[in-house]
């Protein structure tokens, strides 16, 4: 198969990364990680509900070849500011350092902490250099790098594949005991799992996947990624950790009373309109966290039925309700991605629009009409930089097509 044109660009941007830095990596092999398109329940991974998803054509690509040596050596195009990054494997900051909080090295670093804690030899390093399109929030361009990077070191080292969960466990633990990001397993879930054409269907009650085709009567449609150019931090310094932990409040709070364990424990509308007259007072703010994430499985159903029948405009018209109410219950949102959303609503053919990913900053998303996608480009370019001006070189809208997370091709 040929490459599309986004991977013969991300060949010849890392070919002249390979050039610049001296890296061995020509001969080696490219592995290339795709985002995530979430389609519900955005945020309702750590409250513990069902979630489903896509794999997007806005991809992570890391050229590999290994060197010889214990050392890994890697360069990344996206933060040339810090360098290479070089260190012996097993030699590595400790978790959480400072030292390492504002650099794209601590995920390569918590990667060889993880496997090693979980018990993998790790003895032959290699060099690698890195390129992403995905923009720098909303769409998982940290989880789509977690699994790139513990594939390439189980491979390498000649591991064999551990379970496919256990690949998705350590990915989000990167992220949560190394980096100190308190995020859920939806990202790593959608990406890995992802296969072309279809949705993933993620329930956590039995750790099971299920691959959900789209209906045949389904309209031509694109998945829209609306890039609002502004760069989120990590979720351990954004508003995603204060809405985690304010879920987790909840619970302790009244989970013995009523019995849930998390938030997606309550589905019943009595139990929901009990917690509500309890602490709807003394904590408004818990409550109406609770609201989107009790609304939200209410119509996830819906929505997972509604897209294998391919009734694609109530998908969207789910997707815009669940928008929001994460704007206005969860208070996740941000007004550069609102302001994409206000945008893209005034456009005929505009099936649904909300925020992406951990919130604050980064990108939101749409279900749009094939024939709309023009005049939602147009509408954007008219619209966004006449009110944020200082990103005017930085906003992108990207229409996206449903794809496989994982996929390894010949190197450079």
């Amino acid at each position: 198969m040929k490459d599309s044109s986004s991977d013969l660009l991300a060949r010849e941007t890392l070919g002249r990364l390979a050039v610049a830095t001296g890296l061995q990596v020509p001969g080696g092999k490219i592995r290339r990680t795709s985002s995530r398109f979430c389609l519900g329940v955005e945020h309702g991974d750590y409250n513990g509900t069902e979630l489903f998803g896509v794999g997007t054509d806005r991809f992570l690509w890391l050229a590999y070849q290994p060197n010889g040596t214990n050392r890994v050596r890697l360069y990344s195009a996206n933060f040339p500011d810090d360098g290479l990054v070089d260190f012996i494997l097993g030699e590595v900051p400790p978790s959480k350092s400072p030292a390492i909080a504002d650099t794209w090295a601590r995920f390569p670093y918590g990667v060889d902490y993880v496997l090693r804690r979980e018990g993998f030899k790790l003895t032959h390093g290699f060099d690698a250099v890195l390129y992403s399109n995905i923009p720098g929030g909303g769409m998982s361009r940290s989880a789509s790098l977690c699994l790139n990077l513990i594939l390439t070191f189980l491979e390498v080292n000649g591991i064999k594949m551990p379970a496919e969960m256990k690949i998705t466990d350590m990915a989000q633990a990167v992220e949560n005991d190394y980096v100190g990001s308190p995020c859920g397993n939806l990202d790593q879930v959608m990406i890995y799992f992802a296969r072309d054409g279809m949705g993933t269907h993620y329930d956590p009650k039995t750790r099971s996947i299920r691959y959900v085709p789209l209906g045949r009567q389904a309209i031509d449609f694109r998945i829209v990624s609306l890039d609002t150019g502004t760069v989120r931090p990590g979720l351990e310094k954004s508003t995603y950790k204060i809405r985690r932990a304010e879920c987790e409040e909840l619970v302790a709070l009244a989970g013995g009373d009523f019995g849930f364990a998390c938030l997606a424990d309550i589905r019943d509308q009595a139990i929901y309109d009990r917690v509500i007259v309890r602490y709807g007072e003394s904590h408004p703010h818990l409550c109406a966290r609770l609201k989107y994430i009790f609304h939200a499985q209410q119509r996830f159903d819906k929505m997972v039925d509604a897209w294998q029948s391919g009734d694609v405009e109530t998908v969207g018209a789910i997707f815009r309700q669940d928008g929001i109410s994460l704007r206005d219950d969860y208070q996740i949102s941000g007004p550069e991605l609102e302001t994409m959303c206000d945008i893209a609503r005034t456009v005929p053919g505009v099936l649904g629009e909300r925020m992406l990913g951990g919130g604050d900053k980064g990108a939101a998303g749409a279900l749009v009409r094939a024939e709309s996608v023009a005049a939602l480009k147009a509408a954007v370019d008219a619209g966004y930089p006449r009110r944020y001006p200082e990103l005017a070189d930085k906003y992108a809208v990207h229409a996206c097509k449903m794809v496989a997370g994982v996929k390894v091709m010949e190197g450079l």
